[in-house]
């Protein structure tokens, strides 16, 4: 049962109002609802904007997204295998790299200056140390093709032997809505506690403080990890969804293409205008304990962001939706709330 307090109301009655922990939670479930719904939008809004806009350009008839499917299907072929295996390699690569040589570009050169204000950490990785990134290129390379390719044909193995759409016709636009939302609450609960796993004493030495090396992340240094942790953590809780659902591959690709996305944000190292917060993330590197998951409820329960919520940091967990940096925004010796001692977040 959720907590509450007693106290006298205007007219001298006994009045129940949620507790602080109640309070918290009915706020983390708002913003994981606020996450999943407007990710929903805009995910809608670019579908019909590029829909229309695209279709007017090139003259496409009938249902371009459709149309375009069936082009790869005629330049690729229909083989399901190769569509799942090499198809989820090449998109996945694609996405990874397209976006985060941008956010290297930045963490090698500083450039452009003006976005360093909007650093989660001022002053680390500016810029990057070259051994360091290095050394993460090459690992990340190692997990995308003898860790990733690998998993890849024992996902459609298992995605044959529970069956799976694996129709020439794309799934319609309100399944896939319906799908991505099941992703995403699957992939929350695989990956808070497989993640919080890790952190156990007798794994994390020999597993996760790989990834922990970085305690100040860059966008690419999201899948540098022990290949078990990668099995384990990041591509398992991914693929749960399209397990479960029996996924359309185009669908797959969609899903993980968005995780791909997030997960280079979470790690980015910079909280950027009109982007999803990469603070609770960040502030798990700086502080290794605190918030496994990525919406925050399953934290929330199981009271694993306590110091996050006691910090700074977390009054500039929002998306900002104007061009001031957070932590302008919200500076350091602002006396609203408390700061958690050691390196300021």
């Amino acid at each position: 049962m959720v907590e509450t307090e007693a106290y006298q109301g205007d007219q001298g009655m006994a009045v129940r109002k949620p507790s602080p922990a109640a309070a918290d939670l009915v706020s983390t479930l708002k913003k994981a609802l606020f996450i999943i719904g407007s990710t929903t939008i805009v995910f809608v809004a670019l579908r019909n904007s590029l829909t229309y806009h695209l279709q007017h350009f090139w003259g496409a008839s009938g249902d371009f997204w459709q149309h375009q499917w069936d082009k790869i299907l005629q330049t690729f072929g229909d083989d399901p295998y190769f569509l799942m295996v090499y198809g989820s390699t090449i998109v996945s690569y694609f996405v990874y790299w397209s976006i985060g040589i941008l956010y290297t570009l930045m963490d090698t050169t500083n450039k452009p200056a003006f976005l360093r204000r909007y650093k989660v950490q001022p002053g680390t990785n500016e810029p990057v140390e070259p051994w360091k990134l290095v050394k993460c290129i090459l690992w990340v390379h190692f997990n995308q093709f003898f860790v990733g390719i690998p998993f890849s044909i024992a996902s459609y193995y298992l995605l044959a032997l529970r069956g799976y759409d694996q129709s020439p016709q794309l799934p319609t636009f309100h399944w896939v809505l319906f799908e991505l939302i099941i992703c995403i609450l699957l992939e929350e609960v695989g990956f808070y506690y497989s993640h919080r796993l890790f952190h156990h004493r007798l794994l994390y030495k020999h597993f996760h403080k790989m990834h922990h090396e970085w305690q100040s992340p860059i966008a690419i240094t999201a899948i540098y990890a022990h290949p078990l942790e990668h099995i384990c953590s990041n591509l398992s809780p991914v693929f749960l969804g399209p397990l479960v659902l029996g996924s359309h591959v185009a669908t797959v690709w969609l899903w993980v293409s968005l995780t791909i996305l997030s997960t280079l944000n979470a790690h980015s190292g910079y909280h950027l205008p009109f982007f999803p917060s990469p603070e609770a993330h960040d502030f798990h590197h700086l502080k290794f304990n605190q918030c496994y998951g990525v919406l925050g409820v399953l934290d929330l329960l199981h009271g694993t962001d306590d110091k996050f919520r006691a910090s700074k940091c977390f009054s500039r967990h929002l998306m900002m939706l104007s061009l001031i940096p957070p932590r302008e925004a919200y500076p350091d010796d602002e006396p609203k709330g408390k700061t958690v001692k050691g390196k300021q977040c």
